[in-house]
């Protein structure tokens, strides 16, 4: 993979690239081929030591830095971003299969324009607050491990490097080890724009043993993690003994409320397009749809047609709508989960198991919709992270909203109704952080996290900045005169 970076077996520590301590390697594999398309580096506790030492070392004069300075930083990195979106859109495709289409437009859009969000929310943000006599700093907490994930690679890097480099934080990434080429490239940019030797520092590496390791090592003073809450539990175990500042973005179980005055069929395809993004693979897809009992049927036909639609194939045609899911254990669960789905009695509307007609090899799921789902099967409880759908009833918004808060996760959820001020009441009753209306856009500017099991901690604009802060306060800053 040369023609996209040539870093694949360095890690990025103390502004350069080096050759890791220990002779560990991690063959990384296209979702679309089932096929090795890079030998990645993996970090062990030697390359750990010196990447949090660079940031240790770094840090000491980046929390000082002006604002107006890392303003000025951000920029540039973003400008890097900018230039080299093809390769990064390119990069995403091959690594955990999204369609060519949705790198460019949707992976690499997104990762964008949070940055220019960051941007503007630092350029504005108060960093000192005067009341009365005292002052009130926020000031960099400091070294923060960024532990990313797979789904959505070069977002959720940018969506802690970002804010961490606004606060004056330094920092060190553990992207994912099955999407590690969008990493690397971004490690280039950081490089090229001229951030500071240490303040970035990238090593590459699985959860369980570099993840666990910079959330347990005492020279970190926060933990920022996206992934699954089996992973997140994990982390803020191993941060815990230090009482490490922890932030966690993990899973969600998300409920589409369809109220009956909404417009079925706008909503229902909606809601399927929602629940098929990216393979099914996000963390906030509105997997659960509920749709009064009345209208099952007409939303049954709908949303077939609309799963049926879809076109599955190589990510690399613009012409596909579905990729692969993004490595084997993922495409075996979700088979799995298909398959309890059959057997618990759901109705299986289209898809199932098994790959698409025509598709031999990759990590392709079929498109599936399952209806007369009931709460207490495990496909409307568990997050299956692929294009899977659950149609339930309810007999009244009492029950919808009883049924959309019966999860253990709390991250996201959409109302659509035909009545705002309802749509906005409903929203108002359930326990998620996260409410669309009627399938309103994303906004990189709205703070993004969960509640339960889906986490703790927000993402994007200042609510992401302010993770990355400590708050002192300085009593009799002004003296008594100026009272």
């Amino acid at each position: 993979m040369s023609t996209l970076t040539s870093h694949c077996r360095d890690f990025y520590i103390n502004g350069a690239w080096v050759k890791p301590k220990e002779p560990e390697s991690f063959a990384a594999e296209n979702p679309a081929t089932e096929e090795a398309y890079a030998t990645i580096a993996m970090a062990g506790p030697a390359d750990i030591d010196r990447a949090v030492d660079a940031a240790r070392r770094a840090f000491v004069t980046y929390a000082f830095e002006s604002q107006a300075a890392r303003v000025a930083l951000l920029s540039r990195i973003l400008e890097g971003c900018e230039k080299r979106a093809e390769e990064l859109a390119r990069a995403m495709t091959i690594e955990m299969g999204a369609p060519i289409s949705l790198s460019r437009d949707g992976q690499v859009a997104c990762a964008n324009r949070a940055f220019e969000v960051t941007i503007d929310y630092l350029r504005k943000f108060s960093f000192s607050i005067e009341r009365g006599s005292t002052r009130i700093f926020k000031e960099p907490v400091g070294v923060s491990a960024l532990i990313t994930p797979w789904n959505w690679p070069l977002l959720q890097i940018v969506g802690k490097v970002g804010p961490a480099l606004a606060a004056g934080c330094t920092v060190v990434l553990k992207p994912s080890e099955l999407a590690p080429l969008s990493g690397l490239i971004f490690a280039e940019i950081i490089a090229e724009a001229g951030v500071p030797a240490g303040v970035f520092n990238l090593v590459n590496g699985s959860g369980p043993v570099v993840g666990q390791a910079l959330a347990g090592h005492p020279g970190i003073d926060a933990v920022s993690l996206t992934g699954s809450t089996r992973a997140g539990v994990a982390v803020a175990r191993e941060a815990s003994t230090s009482v490490k500042r922890v932030a966690l973005e993990l899973g969600g179980k998300s409920p589409n409320i369809i109220l009956p005055d909404a417009n079925i069929e706008a909503a229902v395809r909606s809601g399927v397009e929602d629940c098929f993004n990216n393979s099914g693979q996000n963390c906030n897809a509105l997997t659960r749809m509920l749709v009064s009992e009345h209208q099952m049927s007409r939303a049954i036909g709908v949303a077939q047609s609309a799963a049926e639609a879809q076109i599955v194939g190589d990510p690399l045609d613009p012409r596909t709508m579905l990729g692969p899911l993004a490595n084997r254990a993922q495409f075996e669960r979700v088979q799995r989960l298909i398959e309890l789905g059959v057997s618990e009695g759901a109705t299986l509307i289209t898809g199932g198991p098994g790959r698409p007609r025509g598709l031999t090899r990759g990590y392709y799921v079929r498109p599936t919709v399952f209806a007369n789902v009931t709460p207490g099967m495990t496909i409307a409880k568990e997050e299956i992270f692929g294009p899977v759908l659950s149609i339930m009833a309810y007999k009244s918004e009492e029950q919808a909203v009883e049924i959309a808060n019966d999860s253990p996760y709390g991250l996201a959820a959409n109302v659509s109704s035909g009545d705002l001020q309802r749509a906005r009441r409903v929203a108002a009753r359930l326990r998620v952080g996260r409410v669309t209306l009627n399938g309103a856009p994303w906004d990189c500017s709205a703070p993004f996290g969960g509640y339960k099991q889906s986490g703790y901690g927000r993402e994007y604009g200042d609510f992401g900045i302010e993770e990355y802060l400590e708050v002192k306060s300085v009593i009799g800053f002004e003296p008594p005169s100026n009272r």
